[in-house]
């Protein structure tokens, strides 16, 4: 099978890595929601030999996540879970850290919400939470290229859409995680690290 390939994932790799490397130093086991193409899992995993990297998603993207995951056949990434935000059952197993690329603004709001609570009980203590993706800041986009973004999610579907950062951190406390960073990105995206 021909790997799929995501331009974006390229690109942003290297940027999230350097900011997760020193998040994730102490964690051992990591779930991916959402994991793609794979690439991501392949990447971070290669440069994170102490994590157990367990990808997931929708079994339609399975194929393409586990020919990424056979070519690089490394020991350390999971083939990947069905995860099917509100359809599917979560993993019934602690996590010591959860990471989660550009899907917030695809999903409706209730899937976020159910995203989190989750998370909230998948995650051991002092467990942390890592968001990447575009956020708006007091209901403003930070760029025109972001607001174009956040047209064509809409033009797509009415529950798309970058979301508030203020709901996402009020989101995360009522689950017991608080916002520890927030990393600016290319591209006008960020990086939340939350913990529980």
């Amino acid at each position: 099978m021909n790997k799929p390939y995501s331009v974006a994932c390229e690109r942003n790799s290297a940027p999230i890595l350097q900011v997760i490397t020193p998040v994730l130093a102490d964690c051992k086991s990591l779930l991916e929601i959402g994991s793609g193409t794979g690439q991501h899992a392949v990447t971070f995993a290669r440069h994170l030999p102490h994590l157990q990297w367990q990808t997931s998603d929708r079994p339609e993207y399975h194929p393409g996540i586990l020919a990424w995951l056979e070519e690089a056949a490394l020991p350390n990434v999971l083939p990947p879970l069905e995860l099917n935000i509100g359809k599917s059952p979560w993993p019934e197993r602690q996590f010591d850290a959860v990471f989660t690329a550009n899907t917030c603004h695809i999903m409706a709001w209730e899937e976020v919400e159910l995203m989190f609570a989750g998370v909230a009980r998948l995650l051991a203590k002092e467990g942390r939470f890592c968001i990447y993706g575009p956020f708006n800041y007091a209901g403003q986009f930070t760029s025109a290229s972001n607001q174009q973004f956040d047209a064509s999610l809409r033009q797509q579907a009415a529950y798309m859409g970058i979301r508030d950062i203020e709901k996402v951190v009020k989101l995360a406390e009522q689950h017991g995680m608080r916002l520890s960073d927030d990393v600016a990105m290319p591209a006008n995206n960020r990086l939340l690290v939350l913990i529980k």
